[in-house]
């Protein structure tokens, strides 16, 4: 991909579902590939770990909220890429400060060390869920944002703290927003590997939250598709752009098609650990992605179907589904 091929490139959050797939496509695009991980004890890096180039890639450890390491992280790198974020939504309920810490200091942190690198790019990782409920649909970038949980006010904050960086610093911002993106590798946490893992578990019933709302659902090659696309155009500097399919399709479609799919006949049940506050659930995600497809070209390559498929059939793999607590609620 031009303006990729022979870029040094940071992503943070490189462990994680997203990251971990970025990486990868990054490498077959001929980027030289610097990846954070963050620091434990055990040395684990997470979904890198899977990885078959894994020696082409120079992991380091650390962690975003720390300002000095950033300094030294982001060091003759010419894009980066801010994946590094607590994203589940249940957890910001019981500990929102670990929230703000990670993702709005980590945004600011790597906002300040990239204008002082002299860094070409910074591609700032959003989420859908910064609009909330949708006011009108399909979501384009003018809707208005919506804190429905402290997991996207914290997000909201590091979009806004990177872009000040724009209009302050002149530093080159892009905020990519990414829709709700699954495949392999995804958390047990978020609805599309809670009802595959259970189901290829070989679980009689499904336990499950609201069933209602509606998304639009991306396979994640098509997301890291269009970070990289985004990161390659200029026109995209200072600019919040949406990364989706402009496809809605409801939580209970979603599972018909995957039971259909995996030959199932599994009952759903509904778990009310599983549900969120009422006032806190997004009811309609639906994305406009007129916008990436004008500054791009961007075309989702996978349907639904299609993504669910490549999704099943990796996590059907024993070897990865034994990677999968099925038998309890993943907050």
């Amino acid at each position: 991909m031009d303006g990729i091929k022979g870029k040094h490139v940071l992503v943070t959050g490189a462990d994680g579902f997203i990251g971990s797939h970025l990486c990868e496509m990054l490498l077959r695009e001929g980027a030289a590939v610097r990846a954070l991980n963050y620091y434990n004890s055990f040395n684990n890096w997470g979904w890198l770990e899977d990885l078959d180039r894994l020696h082409d890639i120079e992991v380091v450890n650390g962690d975003v909220r720390d300002s000095s390491f950033c300094v030294d992280l982001v060091k003759d790198m010419d894009i980066i890429f801010n994946l590094a974020a607590l994203i589940a939504i249940p957890y910001s309920y019981a500990a929102p400060e670990s929230y703000v810490d990670t993702n709005i200091n980590g945004a600011l942190n790597i906002c300040q060390a990239a204008r002082n690198s002299g860094a070409e790019r910074v591609v700032q990782i959003s989420t859908s869920e910064v609009y909330g409920t949708a006011q009108y649909v399909p979501i384009d970038e003018v809707h208005p944002l919506q804190p429905q949980s402290p997991y996207s006010a914290t997000k909201i904050g590091s979009d806004a703290i990177a872009m000040s960086f724009y209009n302050a610093f002149s530093l080159p911002v892009t905020i990519a927003r990414p829709f709700n993106t699954y495949g392999p590798r995804q958390s047990a946490r978020a609805v599309i590997p809670t009802i595959i893992t259970q189901i290829a578990a070989g679980c009689k019933s499904i336990k499950l939250g609201d069933l209602s709302p509606t998304r639009d659902f991306n396979y994640v090659e098509d997301t890291c598709r269009g970070l990289l696309m985004l990161a390659a155009c200029k026109k995209a500097i200072g600019q919040t752009v949406n990364i989706g399919s402009n496809y809605e399709i409801s939580v209970h479609d979603t599972v018909m098609m995957i039971k259909e799919l995996m030959k199932s006949d599994i009952d759903i049940q509904m778990e009310d650990i599983r549900k969120r506050p009422e006032k806190s659930e997004v009811q309609r995600l639906w994305c406009d992605n007129t916008k990436l497809k004008e500054m791009t070209g961007f075309q989702p390559a996978y349907s639904i179907r299609d993504g669910l498929q490549k999704t099943i059939e990796w996590f059907s793999d024993a070897e990865n589904l034994k990677k999968y607590k099925v038998d309890i609620y993943n907050v």
